[in-house]
């Protein structure tokens, strides 16, 4: 089959696409130390090429910390979003917050529903998890596979990891992944770095910096030290950006450089 499957019935090549269920989970949403969404009938939107986004029911947001703010961007497929300011104690989140109050048919599930810009909020929580970065995706797998394979990586003509017994992580709509033990690097040539990120999938990640051939390369390798629970296979493995990294050899054979956001 040609395609990858993006949404029921839906696949990426059929061009932009809209899709809205509702959500099984229990989300809150706080910022200035309130709770300011505290919903179970909450719905999810996911489209193509974007993340996907919770939108929720007025009766559970604190409508009195809302104040609307005016109209914003017009949605190819939803029509027209209204702007809400965010008001909580001293703090204020200016046009954090967007409802479709008459969307075209397509959003009729979401009519007067309100998102929330996510990184302007101070946490979000599944039932009793934070989530970070953005709402999940339930039709997007990360998996974790051990493997005997032999993976050799090359930074500033030096090998600087080589093993036969990486855990390749596989995730929707990303390139593989391999994972290295710490024994089978040259730790010896690494730097950490104070740069950390957050992966919704995944959890927190440090980074190193590597010295290799005469130069350095600055965060070009990861490790989650305290992954989510379905990601515990990669606890304190290391994993390099293939996109950045002189060649990663597979078996013998030069793995293709993948093409994505980080290239």
């Amino acid at each position: 089959m040609d395609g990858r499957m993006d949404a029921p019935g839906v696949r990426e090549d059929d061009g932009p696409w809209i899709h809205i269920e509702p959500s099984p989970r229990r989300v809150r949403v706080e910022f200035g130390g309130e709770t300011v969404v505290d919903s179970q009938g909450v719905m999810l939107l996911r489209e193509a090429k974007r993340v996907p986004i919770y939108l929720f029911p007025k009766e559970d947001v604190r409508m009195d910390w809302l104040e609307e703010s005016g109209p914003g961007a017009r949605h190819p497929k939803l029509g027209d979003a209204t702007w809400w300011t965010l008001k909580v104690g001293g703090r204020t989140a200016e046009n954090a917050v967007w409802s479709y109050l008459n969307p075209s048919d397509e959003g009729a599930d979401i009519r007067g529903c309100l998102a929330f810009e996510w990184t302007a909020m101070d946490a979000w929580i599944e039932e009793e998890e934070e989530v970070f970065v953005h709402a999940r995706d339930p039709y997007k797998r990360v998996d974790v596979l051990k493997s005997a394979r032999h993976v050799r990586v090359m930074i500033g003509g030096e090998v600087v990891a080589e093993t036969r017994r990486p855990s390749l992580l596989l995730e929707t709509g990303f390139p593989v992944r391999y994972y290295i033990p710490m024994e089978d690097v040259r730790m010896e040539l690494f730097d950490p770095t104070r740069t950390s990120t957050r992966c919704p999938y995944k959890g927190t990640a440090r980074y190193w910096s590597v010295r290799a051939g005469g130069a350095v390369r600055a965060d070009i390798v990861w490790s989650y030290p305290d992954p989510i629970a379905k990601c515990q296979k990669i606890k304190d493995l290391l994993c390099f950006f293939d996109e950045h990294v002189d060649a990663i050899d597979v078996d013998g054979e030069r793995a293709p450089k993948p093409v994505t956001p980080w290239s």
